[in-house]
């Protein structure tokens, strides 16, 4: 998809779509010579029907917003008030996973890509790697923080407040005791 997006100029969706599209094609034309009731549970219609689609509405939705506001140029400006405001990165980046235990960590790293030149801080620099960390990390803190919790919440059935009373405490320690760890061997490499 990034790829589709540098090249045409066009939103990421329409990658997606076109991946998915092809996808169909593709599955469609392997088993065209197999009998109708044997291919039918391999078509991309009956997965599809399996999904659940209040989730992919749900992360559409927010990387919608996401492209907007970095298209309106408010993610660039979002990081210059955080590097004033708080002033150190590795801050900055805690702040960010703990965001991402209330807003799902995928947008939120996607905005974060929109709020940090990949000039300035390179793909294998300390920013991205502890980002990573963070916001995987601290999405757990909250089951609607990351894809799999609301995943779980729609197809299991865990309850938000159950899993609040239970998990979220040990995710923020696990969150923290993870960050530190991260930060300490930072430090003692001379990152």
């Amino acid at each position: 998809v990034p790829v589709f997006k540098a090249v045409t100029h066009l939103p990421p969706f329409l990658g997606i779509l076109l991946g998915l599209g092809v996808l169909w094609m593709v599955g469609d034309l392997m088993h065209r010579d197999k009998a109708e009731d044997d291919k039918q549970h391999l078509t991309l219609v009956r997965a599809l029907a399996r999904i659940d689609m209040a989730s992919i509405v749900f992360f559409v939705g927010i990387l919608l917003a996401v492209a907007v506001l970095e298209h309106s140029h408010i993610l660039p400006a979002l990081a210059a008030w955080l590097d004033q405001t708080v002033g150190r990165l590795d801050l900055i980046v805690i702040l960010i996973g703990l965001a991402s235990a209330v807003v799902d960590n995928v947008p939120l790293v996607a905005a974060s890509m929109g709020m940090y030149d990949l000039a300035q801080y390179p793909s294998d620099s300390f920013l991205w790697e502890f980002m990573a960390y963070c916001a995987g990390t601290g999405g757990s803190i909250l089951i609607i923080g990351s894809a799999a919790g609301v995943a779980a919440m729609g197809l299991e059935r865990i309850d938000f407040m159950w899993y609040a009373r239970k998990i979220s405490l040990l995710a923020l320690l696990g969150y923290a005791g993870g960050a530190a760890v991260y930060l300490l061997q930072a430090g003692l490499q001379g990152v």
